[in-house]
Protein backbone atom coordinates (compact mmCIF):
# COMPACT_ATOMS: atom_id res chain seq x y z
CA UNK A 1 0.00 0.00 0.00
CA UNK A 2 1.21 3.71 -0.52
CA UNK A 3 2.01 5.90 1.82
CA UNK A 4 0.88 9.32 2.37
CA UNK A 5 2.87 12.01 2.65
CA UNK A 6 0.83 14.63 4.20
CA UNK A 7 1.88 14.92 7.53
CA UNK A 8 5.78 16.01 6.54
CA UNK A 9 4.36 17.89 3.50
CA UNK A 10 2.53 19.28 5.99
CA UNK A 11 6.26 20.78 7.31
CA UNK A 12 7.77 20.98 4.10
CA UNK A 13 6.17 24.60 3.93
CA UNK A 14 8.10 27.23 1.03
CA UNK A 15 7.42 31.04 1.92
CA UNK A 16 5.34 32.97 0.00
CA UNK A 17 6.49 36.32 -1.77
CA UNK A 18 4.12 38.75 -0.23
CA UNK A 19 2.19 40.51 -2.75
CA UNK A 20 2.26 44.77 -2.62
CA UNK A 21 0.20 46.08 0.34
CA UNK A 22 -2.91 47.79 -0.78
CA UNK A 23 -6.65 47.47 -1.15
CA UNK A 24 -7.36 44.35 -3.73
CA UNK A 25 -9.88 45.52 -6.78
CA UNK A 26 -13.13 43.67 -6.40
CA UNK A 27 -13.55 40.84 -9.06
CA UNK A 28 -14.84 43.16 -12.78
CA UNK A 29 -18.36 42.91 -13.44
CA UNK A 30 -19.66 40.39 -16.01
CA UNK A 31 -16.38 38.23 -16.16
CA UNK A 32 -17.36 35.22 -17.76
CA UNK A 33 -16.78 31.96 -14.94
CA UNK A 34 -14.91 29.13 -15.18
CA UNK A 35 -14.71 26.03 -13.72
CA UNK A 36 -11.72 24.23 -12.79
CA UNK A 37 -10.80 20.78 -11.38
CA UNK A 38 -7.45 18.84 -10.74
CA UNK A 39 -5.89 16.02 -8.93
CA UNK A 40 -2.90 15.82 -6.56
CA UNK A 41 -0.14 13.35 -6.51
CA UNK A 42 2.32 13.66 -3.28
CA UNK A 43 6.02 12.62 -3.54
CA UNK A 44 5.60 8.94 -3.68
CA UNK A 45 3.43 8.99 -6.50
CA UNK A 46 0.49 8.56 -3.92
CA UNK A 47 -3.08 10.81 -4.21
CA UNK A 48 -2.23 13.72 -1.69
CA UNK A 49 -5.55 14.02 0.50
CA UNK A 50 -6.83 16.80 2.38
CA UNK A 51 -5.60 20.05 2.35
CA UNK A 52 -7.14 23.02 0.11
CA UNK A 53 -5.79 24.86 -3.30
CA UNK A 54 -6.14 28.36 -3.68
CA UNK A 55 -6.46 30.65 -6.43
CA UNK A 56 -5.10 33.84 -7.00
CA UNK A 57 -6.35 35.87 -10.24
CA UNK A 58 -3.22 38.29 -11.03
CA UNK A 59 -4.76 41.32 -11.86
CA UNK A 60 -1.29 43.72 -12.60
CA UNK A 61 1.82 42.07 -13.19
CA UNK A 62 4.76 42.55 -11.09
CA UNK A 63 6.47 46.30 -11.83
CA UNK A 64 9.74 45.20 -11.06
CA UNK A 65 12.47 42.99 -10.45
CA UNK A 66 11.97 41.06 -7.35
CA UNK A 67 7.93 42.34 -6.92
CA UNK A 68 5.37 39.97 -7.11
CA UNK A 69 2.27 40.61 -8.90
CA UNK A 70 -0.96 42.07 -7.37
CA UNK A 71 -3.08 38.89 -7.38
CA UNK A 72 -6.85 38.68 -6.01
CA UNK A 73 -8.19 35.52 -4.02
CA UNK A 74 -11.14 33.63 -5.68
CA UNK A 75 -11.64 30.75 -4.28
CA UNK A 76 -10.32 28.03 -2.17
CA UNK A 77 -11.52 24.62 -2.84
CA UNK A 78 -10.81 21.60 -0.31
CA UNK A 79 -8.90 18.56 -1.66
CA UNK A 80 -10.76 14.96 -1.20
CA UNK A 81 -9.49 11.75 0.48
CA UNK A 82 -8.84 10.75 -2.85
CA UNK A 83 -6.98 13.66 -3.78
CA UNK A 84 -9.63 15.58 -6.15
CA UNK A 85 -11.42 19.30 -5.81
CA UNK A 86 -13.32 20.96 -8.22
CA UNK A 87 -14.58 24.39 -7.74
CA UNK A 88 -15.23 27.90 -10.29
CA UNK A 89 -13.34 31.35 -10.41
CA UNK A 90 -13.61 34.12 -13.20
CA UNK A 91 -11.70 32.98 -16.64
CA UNK A 92 -8.22 35.08 -16.11
CA UNK A 93 -4.37 34.26 -15.33
CA UNK A 94 -3.74 32.65 -11.55
CA UNK A 95 -1.33 31.79 -9.20
CA UNK A 96 -2.24 28.12 -7.63
CA UNK A 97 -1.53 27.26 -4.28
CA UNK A 98 -1.98 24.24 -2.81
CA UNK A 99 -1.43 24.13 1.60
CA UNK A 100 -1.45 20.99 3.34
CA UNK A 101 -3.85 20.41 6.08
CA UNK A 102 -2.95 22.76 9.05
CA UNK A 103 -0.50 24.99 6.94
CA UNK A 104 0.12 28.38 7.54
CA UNK A 105 -1.43 30.96 5.38
CA UNK A 106 2.11 32.27 4.72
CA UNK A 107 3.25 29.01 3.50
CA UNK A 108 2.77 26.66 0.65
CA UNK A 109 3.56 23.15 -0.46
CA UNK A 110 3.47 23.38 -3.83
CA UNK A 111 2.95 26.19 -6.65
CA UNK A 112 1.86 26.72 -10.14
CA UNK A 113 2.05 29.87 -12.09
CA UNK A 114 0.62 31.80 -14.85
CA UNK A 115 -2.51 29.39 -15.14
CA UNK A 116 -5.20 30.48 -17.22
CA UNK A 117 -8.75 29.47 -16.52
CA UNK A 118 -10.71 29.75 -19.91
CA UNK A 119 -14.34 31.18 -19.98
CA UNK A 120 -16.96 29.06 -19.80
CA UNK A 121 -14.43 25.94 -19.79
CA UNK A 122 -13.53 23.26 -17.33
CA UNK A 123 -9.88 24.12 -17.17
CA UNK A 124 -8.00 21.05 -15.41
CA UNK A 125 -5.15 23.04 -12.55
CA UNK A 126 -2.77 19.34 -11.62
CA UNK A 127 -0.69 19.34 -8.88
CA UNK A 128 2.34 16.31 -9.09
CA UNK A 129 4.57 16.99 -6.31
CA UNK A 130 6.67 13.32 -7.45
CA UNK A 131 8.16 15.75 -10.12
CA UNK A 132 11.92 15.74 -10.12
CA UNK A 133 11.69 20.02 -10.37
CA UNK A 134 9.94 19.05 -6.76
CA UNK A 135 11.83 16.73 -5.58
CA UNK A 136 15.32 18.17 -5.66
CA UNK A 137 14.31 21.24 -3.49
CA UNK A 138 13.31 18.69 -0.81
CA UNK A 139 16.07 18.57 2.71
CA UNK A 140 18.52 16.02 2.06
CA UNK A 141 16.60 13.28 5.05
CA UNK A 142 13.43 13.84 3.12
CA UNK A 143 14.74 12.69 0.29
CA UNK A 144 16.23 9.38 1.87
CA UNK A 145 12.93 9.11 3.46
CA UNK A 146 11.03 9.43 0.18
CA UNK A 147 13.41 7.13 -1.57
CA UNK A 148 12.96 4.42 1.62
CA UNK A 149 9.05 4.86 1.11
CA UNK A 150 9.53 4.44 -2.62
CA UNK A 151 11.41 1.19 -2.46
CA UNK A 152 8.90 -0.36 0.11
CA UNK A 153 5.75 1.01 -2.08
CA UNK A 154 7.45 -0.79 -5.11
CA UNK A 155 8.02 -3.87 -3.30
CA UNK A 156 4.87 -3.93 -2.10
CA UNK A 157 2.60 -3.60 -5.81
CA UNK A 158 5.28 -6.54 -7.04
CA UNK A 159 3.46 -8.19 -3.62
CA UNK A 160 0.22 -7.31 -4.91
CA UNK A 161 0.89 -8.61 -8.56
CA UNK A 162 1.82 -11.92 -6.88
CA UNK A 163 -1.20 -11.96 -4.64
CA UNK A 164 -3.59 -11.16 -7.59
CA UNK A 165 -2.04 -14.00 -9.85
CA UNK A 166 -2.39 -16.27 -6.83
CA UNK A 167 -6.10 -15.03 -6.09
CA UNK A 168 -6.86 -15.94 -10.14
CA UNK A 169 -5.18 -19.48 -10.03
CA UNK A 170 -7.22 -20.17 -6.69
CA UNK A 171 -10.84 -19.24 -8.74
CA UNK A 172 -9.87 -21.86 -11.51
CA UNK A 173 -8.76 -24.32 -8.95
CA UNK A 174 -12.31 -24.20 -7.31
CA UNK A 175 -13.79 -24.74 -10.81
CA UNK A 176 -11.35 -27.80 -11.74
CA UNK A 177 -12.75 -29.23 -8.12
CA UNK A 178 -16.10 -28.81 -8.89
CA UNK A 179 -15.23 -30.50 -12.89
CA UNK A 180 -13.46 -33.27 -11.28
CA UNK A 181 -16.06 -34.10 -9.25
CA UNK A 182 -18.70 -33.78 -11.93
CA UNK A 183 -16.38 -35.83 -13.98
CA UNK A 184 -18.72 -38.81 -14.73
CA UNK A 185 -22.06 -36.92 -15.47
CA UNK A 186 -19.92 -34.58 -17.83
CA UNK A 187 -18.73 -38.01 -18.96
CA UNK A 188 -22.21 -39.26 -19.82
CA UNK A 189 -23.47 -36.07 -21.45
CA UNK A 190 -20.17 -36.49 -23.90
CA UNK A 191 -20.72 -40.01 -24.59
CA UNK A 192 -24.66 -40.30 -24.78
CA UNK A 193 -27.01 -42.09 -22.47
CA UNK A 194 -26.70 -45.32 -24.05
CA UNK A 195 -22.58 -45.65 -23.81
CA UNK A 196 -20.97 -48.43 -22.02
CA UNK A 197 -20.32 -48.07 -18.45
CA UNK A 198 -16.82 -48.83 -19.14
CA UNK A 199 -16.08 -45.96 -21.92
CA UNK A 200 -18.05 -43.82 -19.63
CA UNK A 201 -15.55 -44.63 -16.35
CA UNK A 202 -12.96 -44.03 -18.71
CA UNK A 203 -13.93 -41.02 -20.01
CA UNK A 204 -14.46 -39.71 -16.53
CA UNK A 205 -11.48 -40.85 -15.43
CA UNK A 206 -9.49 -39.02 -18.35
CA UNK A 207 -11.87 -35.56 -17.41
CA UNK A 208 -10.74 -35.61 -13.55
CA UNK A 209 -6.74 -36.34 -14.18
CA UNK A 210 -6.91 -33.61 -16.84
CA UNK A 211 -8.82 -31.29 -14.30
CA UNK A 212 -6.18 -32.69 -10.98
CA UNK A 213 -3.33 -32.08 -13.71
CA UNK A 214 -4.14 -28.30 -14.30
CA UNK A 215 -4.42 -27.68 -10.89
CA UNK A 216 -0.81 -29.59 -9.81
CA UNK A 217 0.74 -27.13 -12.39
CA UNK A 218 -0.96 -24.08 -10.77
CA UNK A 219 -0.35 -24.95 -7.20
CA UNK A 220 3.51 -26.24 -7.95
CA UNK A 221 4.45 -22.23 -9.31
CA UNK A 222 2.43 -20.55 -7.12
CA UNK A 223 3.93 -22.43 -3.91
CA UNK A 224 7.13 -21.22 -5.25
CA UNK A 225 6.51 -18.02 -5.65
CA UNK A 226 4.64 -18.20 -2.16
CA UNK A 227 5.76 -20.81 -0.18
CA UNK A 228 4.50 -19.59 3.04
CA UNK A 229 0.58 -19.83 1.74
CA UNK A 230 -0.78 -22.41 3.72
CA UNK A 231 -4.01 -22.77 1.25
CA UNK A 232 -1.73 -23.28 -2.08
CA UNK A 233 0.11 -26.10 -0.50
CA UNK A 234 -3.39 -27.70 0.83
CA UNK A 235 -4.80 -27.40 -2.59
CA UNK A 236 -1.83 -29.00 -4.09
CA UNK A 237 -1.81 -32.02 -1.87
CA UNK A 238 -5.53 -31.96 -3.25
CA UNK A 239 -4.31 -32.54 -6.86
CA UNK A 240 -1.67 -35.03 -5.77
CA UNK A 241 -4.17 -37.12 -4.30
CA UNK A 242 -6.31 -37.10 -7.43
CA UNK A 243 -3.36 -38.25 -9.22
CA UNK A 244 -2.69 -40.85 -6.97
CA UNK A 245 0.30 -39.41 -5.92
CA UNK A 246 -0.12 -40.46 -2.02
CA UNK A 247 3.26 -39.63 -0.91
CA UNK A 248 4.03 -36.11 -2.70
CA UNK A 249 -0.11 -35.49 -1.14
CA UNK A 250 1.18 -36.33 2.28
CA UNK A 251 4.54 -33.75 1.79
CA UNK A 252 2.07 -30.91 0.72
CA UNK A 253 -0.83 -31.01 3.50
CA UNK A 254 2.22 -31.80 5.79
CA UNK A 255 3.71 -28.16 4.69
CA UNK A 256 0.59 -26.79 4.85
CA UNK A 257 -0.32 -27.86 8.20
CA UNK A 258 3.17 -26.60 9.46
CA UNK A 259 2.13 -22.99 7.53
CA UNK A 260 -0.52 -22.97 9.29
CA UNK A 261 -0.32 -23.75 12.94
CA UNK A 262 2.79 -21.32 13.01
CA UNK A 263 0.89 -18.52 11.31
CA UNK A 264 -0.76 -15.41 13.41
CA UNK A 265 -4.13 -16.44 12.38
CA UNK A 266 -4.74 -20.46 12.04
CA UNK A 267 -7.20 -21.22 9.85
CA UNK A 268 -9.41 -24.20 11.43
CA UNK A 269 -10.72 -25.00 7.31
CA UNK A 270 -7.01 -25.16 6.13
CA UNK A 271 -5.89 -27.36 8.70
CA UNK A 272 -9.27 -29.59 8.87
CA UNK A 273 -8.57 -29.91 4.87
CA UNK A 274 -4.85 -31.17 5.31
CA UNK A 275 -5.68 -33.47 8.07
CA UNK A 276 -8.70 -35.40 5.39
CA UNK A 277 -6.57 -35.15 3.03
CA UNK A 278 -3.95 -36.89 4.88
CA UNK A 279 -6.45 -39.24 6.24
CA UNK A 280 -7.35 -39.74 2.41
CA UNK A 281 -3.54 -40.41 1.43
CA UNK A 282 -3.16 -43.26 3.95
CA UNK A 283 -6.54 -44.78 3.40
CA UNK A 284 -5.60 -44.79 -0.07
CA UNK A 285 -2.64 -46.55 0.77
CA UNK A 286 -4.15 -49.41 3.12
CA UNK A 287 -2.47 -47.29 6.46
CA UNK A 288 -5.94 -47.68 8.12
CA UNK A 289 -4.92 -46.63 11.63
CA UNK A 290 -3.11 -43.55 10.29
CA UNK A 291 -6.15 -42.96 8.46
CA UNK A 292 -8.73 -42.86 11.59
CA UNK A 293 -5.38 -41.01 13.25
CA UNK A 294 -5.91 -37.77 9.88
CA UNK A 295 -9.67 -37.93 9.99
CA UNK A 296 -9.87 -37.59 13.83
CA UNK A 297 -7.31 -34.66 13.65
CA UNK A 298 -9.38 -33.10 10.62
CA UNK A 299 -12.07 -33.40 12.99
CA UNK A 300 -10.73 -32.30 15.97
CA UNK A 301 -9.22 -29.18 13.54
CA UNK A 302 -12.86 -28.13 12.29
CA UNK A 303 -15.85 -29.62 14.21
CA UNK A 304 -18.09 -27.55 11.75
CA UNK A 305 -17.38 -30.23 8.52
CA UNK A 306 -16.72 -32.93 10.61
CA UNK A 307 -19.54 -35.21 9.47
CA UNK A 308 -18.60 -33.94 5.48
CA UNK A 309 -14.78 -35.70 6.95
CA UNK A 310 -15.78 -38.63 8.16
CA UNK A 311 -18.50 -39.61 5.07
CA UNK A 312 -15.28 -39.64 3.02
CA UNK A 313 -13.50 -41.53 5.37
CA UNK A 314 -16.05 -44.20 5.12
CA UNK A 315 -16.34 -43.73 0.99
CA UNK A 316 -13.21 -43.96 0.26
CA UNK A 317 -13.02 -47.09 2.27
CA UNK A 318 -15.40 -48.42 0.26
CA UNK A 319 -13.49 -48.17 -2.92
CA UNK A 320 -10.92 -49.43 -1.50
CA UNK A 321 -12.70 -52.77 -0.12
CA UNK A 322 -11.96 -52.37 2.79
CA UNK A 323 -15.12 -53.44 4.81
CA UNK A 324 -14.21 -53.43 8.34
CA UNK A 325 -12.75 -49.47 7.80
CA UNK A 326 -15.98 -48.58 6.21
CA UNK A 327 -18.29 -49.97 9.28
CA UNK A 328 -15.77 -48.32 11.59
CA UNK A 329 -15.64 -44.85 10.02
CA UNK A 330 -19.53 -45.11 9.17
CA UNK A 331 -20.77 -45.91 12.72
CA UNK A 332 -17.77 -42.73 13.79
CA UNK A 333 -19.62 -40.71 11.14
CA UNK A 334 -23.45 -41.27 12.00
CA UNK A 335 -22.56 -40.46 15.77
CA UNK A 336 -21.57 -36.48 13.98
CA UNK A 337 -24.76 -36.89 11.12
CA UNK A 338 -27.75 -39.59 12.36
CA UNK A 339 -29.69 -38.53 9.54
CA UNK A 340 -27.02 -38.92 6.41
CA UNK A 341 -28.77 -42.05 4.94
CA UNK A 342 -25.79 -42.82 2.77
CA UNK A 343 -24.17 -43.46 6.24
CA UNK A 344 -26.46 -46.72 6.90
CA UNK A 345 -25.94 -48.19 3.44
CA UNK A 346 -22.05 -47.41 3.40
CA UNK A 347 -22.32 -49.62 7.41
CA UNK A 348 -24.66 -52.36 5.72
CA UNK A 349 -22.89 -53.10 2.90
CA UNK A 350 -19.68 -53.11 4.88
CA UNK A 351 -21.53 -55.94 7.17
CA UNK A 352 -23.13 -57.90 4.24
CA UNK A 353 -19.88 -59.35 2.87
CA UNK A 354 -19.69 -61.13 6.28
CA UNK A 355 -23.25 -62.52 5.98
CA UNK A 356 -23.56 -66.56 5.52
CA UNK A 357 -26.12 -68.42 3.68
CA UNK A 358 -28.36 -70.51 5.79
CA UNK A 359 -28.23 -74.50 4.28
CA UNK A 360 -31.66 -75.24 5.14
CA UNK A 361 -33.59 -72.56 3.85
CA UNK A 362 -31.33 -71.14 1.07
CA UNK A 363 -31.24 -67.18 2.40
CA UNK A 364 -28.38 -65.37 3.57
CA UNK A 365 -28.13 -64.60 7.07
CA UNK A 366 -26.57 -61.16 8.14
CA UNK A 367 -24.48 -60.22 10.69
CA UNK A 368 -25.78 -58.10 13.62
CA UNK A 369 -26.35 -54.35 12.81
CA UNK A 370 -26.81 -55.26 9.07
CA UNK A 371 -30.60 -55.07 8.44
CA UNK A 372 -31.22 -52.52 10.79
CA UNK A 373 -28.33 -50.17 8.74
CA UNK A 374 -30.30 -50.65 5.48
CA UNK A 375 -33.55 -50.39 7.07
CA UNK A 376 -32.16 -47.42 8.45
CA UNK A 377 -31.41 -45.62 4.87
CA UNK A 378 -35.08 -47.09 3.67
CA UNK A 379 -36.38 -44.92 6.05
CA UNK A 380 -34.31 -42.12 5.57
CA UNK A 381 -34.38 -42.20 1.50
CA UNK A 382 -37.11 -44.82 0.64
CA UNK A 383 -36.39 -43.45 -3.20
CA UNK A 384 -32.70 -42.98 -3.03
CA UNK A 385 -29.85 -44.40 -5.35
CA UNK A 386 -29.12 -47.25 -3.53
CA UNK A 387 -33.11 -48.25 -2.26
CA UNK A 388 -33.02 -51.17 -4.43
CA UNK A 389 -29.98 -52.87 -3.18
CA UNK A 390 -31.29 -52.41 -0.09
CA UNK A 391 -34.52 -54.10 -0.20
CA UNK A 392 -32.77 -56.61 -2.39
CA UNK A 393 -31.01 -57.65 0.34
CA UNK A 394 -33.19 -57.24 3.09
CA UNK A 395 -35.70 -59.82 0.88
CA UNK A 396 -33.07 -62.07 0.33
CA UNK A 397 -32.72 -62.22 4.39
CA UNK A 398 -36.74 -62.57 4.05
CA UNK A 399 -36.63 -59.24 6.85
CA UNK A 400 -39.48 -57.29 6.20
CA UNK A 401 -39.21 -54.40 4.78
CA UNK A 402 -40.53 -51.30 7.76
CA UNK A 403 -39.95 -48.34 5.16
CA UNK A 404 -42.74 -47.57 2.78
CA UNK A 405 -40.53 -48.41 -0.34
CA UNK A 406 -41.75 -50.35 -3.17
CA UNK A 407 -38.92 -51.95 -5.55
CA UNK A 408 -39.45 -52.59 -8.92
CA UNK A 409 -39.12 -55.45 -10.72
CA UNK A 410 -35.19 -56.55 -10.77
Amino acid sequence: MKRNLSLWLGVLAFSLVPSLAQQQPAAPANVPMGKVHGHLINPTGAPQNGGAVNFLQITRAASGPGLAPQTEDRGTFKVSDQGEYTGEVPAGNYIVIYRSEGMAADKQADRLDNVVVAPNGDTAVDFDMSRQEYIDKLPPEEKKQLEDIRQKNSAALKANEVIKGLNADLKTVTQDVHDADAATAAAEQQLGASAAKADIASKANEIRTSKYTEIESLMTKDTTAKPDASVLWAQLGLAQNGLKKYDDALVSYKKALDIDLASKKPNPAIQGMANAGMGEAYARTGKVAEANAAYDAAVKANPAQGAFYLRNEAVIFFQQGNQDAQVAAADEAIKLDPNDALLYYLKGQGLVSKATIDPKTNRIVLPPDCAEAYQKYLELAPTGPYAADAKGILDQAGQKITSSFKAGKK
